[in-house]
């Protein structure tokens, strides 16, 4: 057994949790391809680099989005949790989200509420916090953002820049390059 495998004492819990086909053989290394599954996220590897102790790759692989297509994971993490709320382990404060876990989309800044849309959420997100809704600032702001400036406006502020035709200076007539025409021949 791994370092981070499953011990006997959570496999217990896990078992009857993962389903086992009503026909057929019973498969004999789900517990080696529930740890290869765990490894895999666990290190954050690719699936061809599930180490071979766990069976191979593609039968891991084949195993874990069978179990997720079913929603196996969902249900086992609902049981386990269920199962640690009965014993009295179950402890919200350890449970943390923050700005490094969940990220929110680009677009999902800027949202147009109607009025009375936006006075319901206030008043609802007010009245769950406990404080008087005439005493606390308004929660919700509907932001405007400003229109970019045009294309032809980011233009017309660029500084155009001429190149000035070469001069003569006191060491001699300026030199022109091969194949130029001579303004002076005219």
């Amino acid at each position: 057994m791994a370092r981070f495998d499953v011990t006997d004492a959570e496999w217990v819990l896990i078992e009857p949790h993962l389903p086992v086909a009503a026909t057929g053989p019973l498969p004999r290394r789900v517990r080696d391809q529930f740890n290869g599954i765990l490894w895999r996220f666990r290190t954050g590897s690719g699936w061809r680099d599930v180490p071979e102790r766990y069976g191979p790759w593609g039968t891991v692989y084949s195993r874990f989005n069978g179990w997720a297509k079913a929603g196996v994971f969902q249900a086992l993490m609902d049981a386990l949790i269920a199962e640690a709320a009965s014993r009295g382990q179950v402890g919200l404060e350890m449970v943390s989200v923050d700005s490094t876990i969940v990220r929110a989309h680009q677009d999902s800044a800027g949202l147009a509420v109607a009025g009375e849309t936006l006075d319901a959420l206030e008043q609802a997100l007010t009245e769950e916090k406990g404080a008087p809704l005439a005493g606390q600032p308004p929660v919700l702001r509907v932001m405007r953002r400003r229109p970019h400036p045009t294309r032809t406006a980011r233009t017309a502020r660029t500084r155009r820049v001429r190149i000035a035709p070469p001069r003569g200076d006191a060491a001699g007539p300026a030199r022109r390059l091969p194949g130029s025409a001579d303004p002076e021949a005219d």
